[in-house]
């Protein structure tokens, strides 16, 4: 049985002081039977109630002095042991309500916390610093004003289907990369502890039944591109033109390349002695090095450029910065301009009859390949840096066809000077 103590008053309590030297003392303080004042060798106070649970003698810890008075503590004392005597054992409810606080805390996470914490553990994985910002831009532009301030393990289907359904007909190819960003940051939390079920943006067995696939609602949109026979008579205008731009575009086109990949073009990257320009991985869309040959005329248009100071870009903006995909886009409107206004057809994509954009070369090259050449189409994809899509040929192909692209490369070109020939 605990001991029986003379029962202190507050004011005595108060008083109670380490004698000094190492270890706590306690002081039981009476009015409850076991009820103790710990004291450290700091002073720092302490209540502690000394029971017997289960034929074990246990200290029950109370609270802190002067946080909870003595009153309060004689008080939690006594609820303490009316707890003992009916079968509850205190230490093992106060862990149970810990543990059930904390999955609480845990499952109490909102939207807007889960994909920062998301985007903080995962973007970093993605080399291409456009992907990162596409993840983000997405995810806060639809998802968050809808999602955002909701509880991750309260969201539903039909919470995702809000987010997805004024954007699926329209811009389904935003809203089907939205919906895996958004089960993608679901899955983390769920992963992480702070939800539990199913993922309500998972598509199949989900989403799929709710939504029309997405290659039945999106509309194909190819980028217009430059008839065949109209590309050597559009190359002669460029090279008429001057400006950065006219040469950015004529150099995308003897190279086949995307914009940005010219855009962001360093001169550290030609290698004027093998006649290459390497393109790294962080630049490329598929986070792969790219290797191009490049034609004598590529070469000498290179050579032609003028080279500034401090600034490593082969095509720099008029202010030393990267050029904006805007200054091709408009240096190619020009030429179109320039074309119909001396009365040419202009520079139309054979289809949509809109006028062609600098994307849209790569289509003209890869038409090309197709109906003017005997070239294999797989090279033509190799020279686009475009994913070969059978596996197979894939896991079997290696190298980058390098040296037989630059005879593909030169024909190209020549094909494009075809006006200056005839």
């Amino acid at each position: 049985m605990p001991r029986l103590a003379k029962e202190l008053s507050a004011l005595e309590v108060k008083r109670l002081r380490h004698p000094g030297g190492s270890g706590n003392v306690v002081y039981f303080v009476g009015g409850v039977a076991g009820l103790m004042l710990q004291v450290t060798p700091s002073h720092a106070r302490s209540w502690l109630l000394r029971v017997m649970i289960g034929g074990k003698r246990r200290e029950l810890g109370l609270g802190s002095f002067p946080e909870i008075p003595l009153a309060q503590a004689r008080d939690r004392a006594r609820e303490a042991k009316d707890k003992i005597r009916n079968g509850i054992d205190p230490i093992v409810e106060r862990q149970q309500v810990r543990a059930q606080l904390a999955a609480e805390q845990r499952r109490g996470m909102t939207f807007s916390e889960a994909t920062e914490l998301y985007l903080a553990a995962k973007l970093d994985a993605f080399k291409n610093s456009k992907h990162r910002d596409q993840w983000r831009s997405t995810l806060e532009r639809y998802a968050i004003p809808e999602l955002g301030p909701m509880l991750v393990d309260d969201l539903t289907v039909q919470d995702i289907l809000r987010v997805l359904d004024p954007i699926w007909k329209t811009k389904t190819e935003t809203a089907s990369r939205l919906r895996g960003r958004i089960e993608a940051v679901l899955s983390w939390a769920t992963v992480s502890g702070h939800r539990s079920g199913d993922n309500p943006a998972r598509w199949a067995g989900n989403l799929k039944e709710l939504l029309p696939a997405a290659t039945k609602v999106a509309k194909i949109s190819h980028q217009p591109a430059l008839q065949i026979d109209d590309a050597p008579r559009w190359f002669a205008s460029v090279g008429a033109r001057q400006g950065i731009g006219a040469r950015a575009l004529q150099f995308a086109a003897l190279t086949a390349s995307r914009s940005q990949e010219v855009r962001g073009a360093l001169w550290d990257e030609i290698d004027f002695g093998s006649a290459m320009w390497i393109v790294p991985a962080g630049r490329m869309k598929m986070d792969r090095e790219h290797r191009v040959p490049l034609t004598d005329t590529a070469l000498q248009l290179l050579e032609a450029l003028p080279r500034f100071q401090g600034n490593p870009l082969v095509f720099p903006a008029p202010r030393g910065g990267q050029m904006t995909d805007m200054t091709m886009s408009a240096a190619m409107k020009r030429v179109h301009a320039a074309d119909v206004a001396a009365g040419g057809s202009g520079f139309v994509d054979r289809v949509s009859g809109r006028p062609a954009v600098p994307h849209g070369l790569r289509s003209t090259f890869r038409d090309w390949i197709a109906e003017r050449t005997e070239f294999p189409g797989d090279m033509a994809e190799i020279a686009l840096a475009h994913k070969i899509s059978n596996a197979v040929e894939a896991s079997y192909r290696r190298g980058d066809m390098v040296e037989k692209r630059r005879a593909m490369m030169a024909a190209w070109a020549d094909f494009l000077h075809k006006e200056h020939y005839e």
